[in-house]
Formats: structure tokens, sequence, C-alpha cells
């Protein structure tokens, strides 16, 4: 084999994982070869946040990421923080701003952040080649050898950085599951994560005409709430509140919805009762719900009537109705439009410092391949670049 097809590191994706590793090999003066299948590199990353990528968040606690293993995305997430990623975003003199809840964005678009990785690669001759196939890799005695659709290639260090199943539009495959299985390595079951929920047939119907319309609701499951907006679909429920929550469900579970989270909604229907009798209550329910939400929703729970009408009873179980709506989602949309995948290669068979598979010497697995996932706003991207570097000091 060529020198020339011979090298330190190959990295199979060229997402935000992989090219985070990509420039923390090359900063070690490693000879990098960064593969992709894709026509671009970071495709996630152009398409994420409508445009403008939201990056990281302020906020990066262990609570907003998700494993069977609670404690493994630790280390590399205490290694490479939040601060180190804006501080490049800064020294690119990227203009960024808090959307809310820690959230950082682009103000102009995504690409900013795929570009600046790129500078950043090139600027420690990182090798990037897109359009390339990987046909087969083996183990040999000084590391792999990779045929692939640009030829053999022999590396010392191998890194899976290609994502998961999530948004197969964008070219995720299971490829990196597959890598895993051939070295021996346990997958663990998978799902689709940051999701919207889907109504079955009744559903449809009863909430037919409120697509486009959103509430700030707080929406609780197996033990987790956010306070977020909901939005009504022609086919379900998406939000924020409604993909974060979807991290959590399980098919056939369902979960609470509270369309007054900030109110003691029994203690203001009371209220109303005295101070405006003769309201009805979609005109009270109209002051904190978009009208024909307020309409369709009180059609479909209560018997309509003036305030001064209903009895004690009758304003608890619209409160409760209004504060505890069990929904019971048919399904999620599933990969198609999921933002992660949870589950994937089981992290407890992955050193938590260096990201390198415990029984195999030289391979390592970086980003949404592992079977850790984050919570909604900046967090997954967050976990790349910690990951990404992390196994970028070792490769």
């Amino acid at each position: 084999m060529s020198e020339q097809n011979s090298v330190d590191v190959v990295i199979i994706g060229a997402g935000a994982a992989g090219l985070m590793c990509a420039i923390s090999a090359g900063k070690r003066g490693r000879k990098v070869l960064l593969l992709d299948h894709a026509n671009k590199v970071g495709k996630k990353i152009l398409m994420s946040g409508g445009g403008r990528c939201n990056f990281t968040n302020l906020f990066c606690d262990d609570d907003n990421f998700i494993s069977h293993n609670p404690h493994f995305f630790k280390s590399a997430l205490s290694r490479y923080t939040q601060w180190d990623f804006i501080a490049m975003v800064e020294k690119h003199n990227i203009p960024y701003h808090e959307k809310k809840l820690g959230q950082l964005f682009c103000d102009n678009k995504s690409s900013d952040i795929v570009q600046m990785l790129v500078t950043e690669a090139q600027a420690v001759a990182v090798e990037i080649r897109k359009r390339c196939s990987i046909l087969e890799i083996k183990k040999t005695t000084e590391g792999f050898k990779l045929k692939s659709s640009i030829g053999d290639i022999e590396t010392t260090s191998l890194v899976i950085a290609t994502g998961g199943l999530s948004i197969p539009t964008m070219g995720a495959t299971g490829f990196g599951y597959e890598v895993a299985r051939q070295f021996g390595m346990e997958v663990l079951k998978t799902r689709a994560a940051l999701v919207p929920f889907t109504f079955n047939q009744k559903q449809l119907q009863q909430f037919d005409g409120l697509a486009g319309l959103s509430s700030e609701v707080r929406v609780e499951c197996e033990g987790q709430s956010f306070t977020e907006n909901i939005l009504f679909t022609h086919k379900g429920l998406s939000g924020p509140a409604i993909l974060q929550i979807s991290n959590y469900w399980q098919p056939g579970g369902s979960v609470i919805i509270n369309l007054f989270p900030h109110l003691d909604f029994l203690q203001h229907l009371k209220e109303q009762q005295k101070q405006r009798p003769k309201a009805g209550l979609v005109s009270v329910l109209s002051e904190h719900l978009a009208k024909n939400m307020a309409n369709q929703l009180a059609s479909l729970w209560c018997p309509i009537k003036n305030m001064a009408d209903y009895s004690y009873r009758e304003l608890e179980q619209i409160n409760a109705a209004f504060t505890e709506w069990k929904f019971k989602p048919a399904d999620t949309e599933g990969y198609r439009t999921a933002e992660v995948t949870l589950g994937g290669v089981n992290v407890d068979q992955i050193s938590s410092k260096t990201m390198e598979a415990l029984n195999t010497k030289g391979l390592y697995f970086i980003g949404e391949v592992v079977d850790v996932a984050g919570h909604l706003g900046g967090f997954n991207f967050q976990w790349a670049w910690a990951s990404g570097a992390a196994a970028g000091e070792y490769v």
C-alpha cells in the first residue's frame, strides 16, 4: 500500500462530532482523513435550528442528557464545555444570540458553523473526502484496513461518527451500529426522539381545524415535565414541549397536559364566576387560549354555559379537563422527523475518557451513534462537540 493511503486516523462521518474530532486530532499533529458518503459535510448542522443552528446551550447540566448509564457522558462534557465552543464561535466572529432558556443560535445561518469547522479542520491539514462509501472494515495487527469507493486505506485509529437513524433524508443509516456489532459490541434498542406525536382517527376528527394553533403548557410523562409551547398539526401534536417529552414517552402510554401552567385554574374559574357571572366559558378560556382552541376544546370536554350556571362540581370537572388532559398519542412521526435517536452503541463498552471501544484497540465511537441523547435546545450538538474533542485527544 502506498504511503499516501496510510493515515493515522480515519473518521467516518463528517457531521458535528466527526468534524470536531478531526480538528482535535489534527491539532495534535495526527494525519487525519475525514470521510462522508454525502455530497456535503455537516448536513444536519445546516438544517438545524430552522437554518440558524442552535449550536449549544448556556446551561448544560447532567439532567439535560439521557443514557442508560447516566455517568458516562459527564467526563467528556466536563472537559469540552459550552464555553469552549462559544470561544471558537467568537474567534471566527460569528454573530449569535440567546433565543430563550440558554439556547444559542447563529444570527445569520447554520452554514457559518459548518464553514468555521471546515476552516479549523483545514488549518490542521485534515483531508476531507465526500461521496465516499465504506465497503469493508478489517482489523489488522497495526490497526484497520478499509475498502472504500476511493480505494483501500490503512489507519491506526478508526472513529465512527456516523450518527443515528434520525432524518434519513439527510443520509442517516445504521452503518455505525453495524460496525459496532461487527466488533462484538452491543447495540441497545433505538427509537425516535425529539419527535412529534400523531393522532388516531378519532383524535384527528376531534381536533380537526386546530392545526397551526399553539399554546404554552406544562406536559408530564414518566416523572418528567416541561413547560413550553405545544403546536397542533394536521397529524398530531408538536412544538418544543412535545418534542421534549417524546424522549420519555413509551408506546401505549399517555402524557398529561396542563393548558394553564401559570394559573391556579380552579381558583380562577371561581373568581370569574363571581366577577363575571354572565360571561360564557369560552370567553373566559379565550383570555388565555386562542379562541378557536378554547371553543373547540370546551365543546369536546364541557357543557357550554355562562359562568353563573356552573355548579362547583362542574367547575372542578372543567379544571381537570384543561389542567389534567390525559393525551394518549397514537404514535410518533418516527425517524423521518425525529431530531435525535435514543439508544445506540452501549456506552458500558466504551471508555468515557477516550471514547475507545474497550474490546478493540483503536476503534472509537462518538456523537449520536452511542447511547447518549440530549434534550432540545443545543444539548445534542454539545454532546457531539464534547465527545468528538475527547476522542481527538487520544486517536
